[in-house]
């Protein structure tokens, strides 16, 4: 009889182009995948996976098999979520990725929280300020802080996020005039830059017209955080949202430049896939994250004198 843990694990494979990537989405070897799939092409008589020393893709059988399957193991696990979804406790793999700065203070410290409460749940945490791709990744819930386009995800709003330009006063002393928007661009700007990033344009509302720029520097990065710490050395101007950096802008470690051309507020939420029986783990945890998110930002906030 055919092994539905083996056609999971072929149809992995096979949208992450190797086993040793397939292994890290589902937690287990890469002898362990090439396994299961040797079984499943031994019982069905074909090669479904032409594998070479750099890439591997499907045959034509392979792909006929994949397409075939799609819909019969969405019907599989609609039907693991339907009896889940009747009250049975959250349990099983729940994928999350999160920016930085938010997942290592606020996330991080929620998954051990959440696995005392739900000890038949694992948890694979991924941090980046590149925006995951949700699909491509396999992730579950995706903490995104963004201008939201129309796509096919749910979205659990946490909050409209204000941002702002700042710089250290070190920098600003010894900087050009700065006082109008399109002075940003004869000053150093610091730029969170990843792949299909759009950072190296500043959106500004700037009196009653919007104004994209297309700012510079000399120093950029994937990091955020890396970024305040630049801005704090005196590197440069930074655009952040305002809770991440309402601490120094207190301290006056940092100075808002330009505050009547704010940068364009971002919407702060959890991203999942749009399905009418989510697991039970997903919902409990898109409960949790949305409170103590929306906590956090407000503490930070209040520091000057904003909630």
């Amino acid at each position: 009889m055919i092994s539905l843990e083996n056609i999971r694990t072929f149809m992995r494979a096979a949208e992450a182009g190797s086993f040793s990537a397939a292994g890290r989405h589902m937690r287990i070897s890469p002898s362990v995948v090439s396994y299961r799939v040797q079984c499943l092409e031994e019982h069905l008589g074909c090669l479904l996976l032409t594998r070479t020393t750099r890439n591997m893709s499907l045959t034509d059988a392979g792909r006929q098999f994949y397409d075939n399957c799609v819909d019969v193991l969405a019907a599989v696990e609609a039907a693991e979520k339907s009896v889940e979804a009747v009250g049975a406790s959250p349990r099983g793999v729940l994928r999350v990725a999160a920016p930085c700065l938010l997942g290592s203070r606020v996330v991080a410290p929620l998954i051990p929280q959440f696995r005392e409460r739900h000890s038949e749940t694992s948890m694979n945490l991924r941090l980046s300020d590149s925006f995951v791709d949700l699909v491509q990744e396999s992730i579950d819930i995706a903490v995104r802080m963004s201008v939201m386009a129309d796509s096919s995800f749910t979205l659990r709003k946490v909050a409209e996020i204000q941002r702002v330009l700042c710089a250290s006063p070190g920098y600003l002393d010894g900087a050009p005039p700065l006082e109008k928007a399109a002075d940003l661009l004869n000053h150093s700007c610091l730029l969170l830059r990843f792949p299909g990033s759009e950072q190296f344009r500043w959106t500004l509302s700037d009196g009653d017209e919007t104004v994209t720029l297309p700012v510079a520097g000399p120093l950029d990065a994937d990091n955020g955080e890396v970024l305040t710490q630049w801005a704090l050395d005196g590197f440069g101007i930074v655009m952040k949202p305002l809770f991440e950096v309402a601490p120094l802008l207190a301290e006056r470690r940092l100075v808002q430049v330009l505050p009547e051309a704010c940068p364009v507020p971002v919407t702060l939420g959890l991203l999942y896939p749009s399905r009418k029986l989510l697991p039970n783990r997903a919902k409990t945890f898109i409960n949790m994250a949305t409170e103590a998110i929306r906590k956090y930002v407000s503490q930070q906030l209040a520091l000057l004198g904003r909630e």
